[in-house]
């Protein structure tokens, strides 16, 4: 079995042999046609051995259709979603910018998974580090209950290291996503504790959860007798994104309660709803459910 360097160097490999070809393919192009070209796909291109990275290109605003019949149209149909429209072929094949675009954000949805969040963030906001009950990455994905559960020593932790029974306990799990808390909590939870100071409403010491599910919050609620329990958590990474994050908010959520009584706010990221923002509604739903006492479904009857 490959390791991981083994795996890299490999994929290297096939990736520098395949733009070596596209760019033999278009040395042997006209100047005309190169010219005609140029403005409807990216070229990649090798330069000392080094390769730009490809998602930096902005999905929604790459379109390599040649001559589409109606240029503004498709844009403005891929400015809807990061879905691949407009990726064109060569004969039977996807072009070659297409398919490394396909891998490289392939594999960022992998590493999103299964790497760990950056430990000099966690330090930097403070956070009370724990774990559950998952013993690795495995056990996580393979045994979802066990993202949910802590042992006795972290429960203590968590009881001696914040404020019982306070108004607000944030929470912050790495979820399926490490990538989208990394990228995203050092503008949503300061957002978020603005508008809680704002709103006059105490809130306790934050705590990270590694090998983090949904249901853990709940765990933490009925160690904690937080009234109200907010939840950052990575969402599931597609090829759309990697870097998306999601808040699950329970007015007193407790263990085995039903899923319809949290209220989400899914799609936070730079590409979907931007982490300020998403803070600032975080904190303005913790006010509201603070006030009726209800989340999730029983918040929206009363609501109406």
């Amino acid at each position: 079995m490959l390791n991981e360097s083994q795996l890299k160097s490999m994929v290297q490999e096939i990736i520098t042999g395949l733009l070596k070809e596209e760019k033999e393919k278009l040395d042997n192009l006209s100047e005309t046609c190169i010219e005609e070209n140029k403005e409807e796909c990216v070229e990649t291109i090798i330069e000392d051995d080094y390769i730009d990275d490809i998602t930096e290109i902005c999905i929604k605003e790459d379109l390599c259709v040649p001559n589409p019949a109606n240029r503004e149209g498709y844009l403005e149909m891929k400015q809807y979603c990061p879905a691949r429209l407009g990726i064109w072929r060569t004969g039977p094949r996807h072009k070659t910018a297409s398919t490394l675009r396909f891998w490289a954000d392939h594999a960022a949805a992998q590493g999103a998974v299964f790497s760990d969040v950056d430990e000099n963030i966690i330090d930097e906001l403070g956070l009370l580090k724990v774990e559950t009950m998952s013993k690795d990455k495995s056990e996580f994905l393979k045994i979802p209950p066990t993202g949910t559960k802590f042992s006795d020593e972290y429960k203590e932790i968590i009881k001696n290291n914040t404020v019982n029974n306070a108004k607000v306990q944030i929470v912050v799990g790495d979820g399926l996503s490490s990538s989208a808390i990394t990228a995203n909590i050092k503008d949503v939870l300061p957002s978020i504790e603005q508008g809680l100071k704002e709103y006059g409403i105490e809130f306790g010491k934050h705590i990270f959860v590694k090998n983090c599910r949904v249901g853990a919050m709940d765990t933490i609620a009925e160690i904690t007798g937080a009234e109200v329990v907010v939840m950052l958590i990575g969402e599931r990474p597609g090829l759309g994104t990697a870097e998306s994050m999601s808040s699950y908010i329970a007015y007193k959520p407790s263990v085995g309660m039903q899923e319809s009584r949290r209220t989400v706010i899914s799609n936070i990221h730079k590409g979907g709803t931007p982490p300020v923002e998403g803070g600032a509604r975080i904190s303005e739903l913790v006010k509201i459910m603070l006030k009726e006492k209800a989340s999730g479904q029983d918040l929206k009857l009363i609501n109406g």
